[in-house]
């Protein structure tokens, strides 16, 4: 059902053209790396967090990590995420197949830094046999994210002109 939604929802926006359908899993960054023929840097995987209580969620490159000071200076507590067995029911999507489309209604996404190195990522789209490639315009649109945060380590923004 997940993935039906974001594919009625990007067909909407006009972006159909962009998904593809997989015959073997993306469950893991890597597996979707090795699948779509790209680095596991330019996959963008969406974490689900709680923040007070309430589901929020933060897109990321693959190569990151969530930085714990960084989190909460930015979200005000420590980050904790959402257990594997509630991430389908507060979040919209299954593990492996989240993504920052159709989610949910009143979950936030964020878009962390960390991706604007990259002209074109990919990310899962409501299951784990299929991928959205999009520009990060696209992403910044149809994602209706609230915002850029910094909320990532594991990667260099001074390296590709984006600052510390």
């Amino acid at each position: 059902m997940s993935y039906q939604q974001v594919k009625a929802y990007l067909n909407d926006m006009g972006l159909a053209d962009h998904i593809t359908e997989h015959n073997q899993t993306g469950d893991t960054v890597e597996h979707a790396a090795e699948t779509i023929g790209c680095t596991p840097a330019e996959i963008a995987k969406a974490l689900s967090f709680l923040v007070d209580g309430k589901p929020v969620m933060v897109v990321m490159a693959g190569d990151t990590k969530v930085n714990s000071s960084k989190f909460k200076s930015f979200f005000h507590q420590k980050p904790s995420m959402i257990p594997y067995e509630q991430v389908e029911e507060l979040i919209g999507h299954a593990p492996g197949g989240v993504c920052p489309f159709a989610v949910n209604e009143g979950v936030p996404v964020y878009l962390d830094a960390s991706l604007k190195r990259f002209a074109v990522i990919y990310t899962a789209a409501g299951t784990d046999m299929a991928t959205i490639r999009l520009t990060m315009p696209e992403l910044e649109t149809y994602s209706h994210s609230v915002g850029w945060v910094d909320v990532c380590k594991g990667w260099f923004a001074n390296e590709v002109g984006l600052g510390a």
